[in-house]
């Protein structure tokens, strides 16, 4: 999986297409990833102790890692990942600009 935690995507596919964010959780063994504000689900809670009030509680579902592309931010558009090596390193680039991940 070449989308990482810490990544600025773009949603390609479903309701948010479109969305550039960032992601916040990466699942490699599902390939999954979670995105900031995308894919939003809400979860009714049972008052308990901890929370005695209890209500609807609003989080980030994860979304299967073919619905995103990488953000180049400097080419303003969506691109895949290459790796390329520098120096005796594995670096990640996008394929449209050539530039460096982050």
């Amino acid at each position: 999986m070449k989308i990482k935690k810490g990544d600025k995507i773009q949603v390609i596919t479903g309701a948010d297409k479109g969305t550039v964010a960032e992601v916040m959780k990466a699942i490699p063994t599902k390939d999954m990833v979670v995105v900031e504000g995308v894919n939003m689900k809400k979860k009714h809670m049972k008052p308990t102790q901890q929370n005695p009030e209890g209500g609807i509680e609003e989080f980030e579902a994860p979304i299967h890692v073919s619905n995103v592309m990488a953000y180049d931010s400097k080419a303003k558009t969506a691109s895949r990942i290459t790796f390329k090596e520098e120096n005796g390193k594995k670096v990640r680039v996008y394929s449209k600009s050539g530039a460096a991940v982050k």
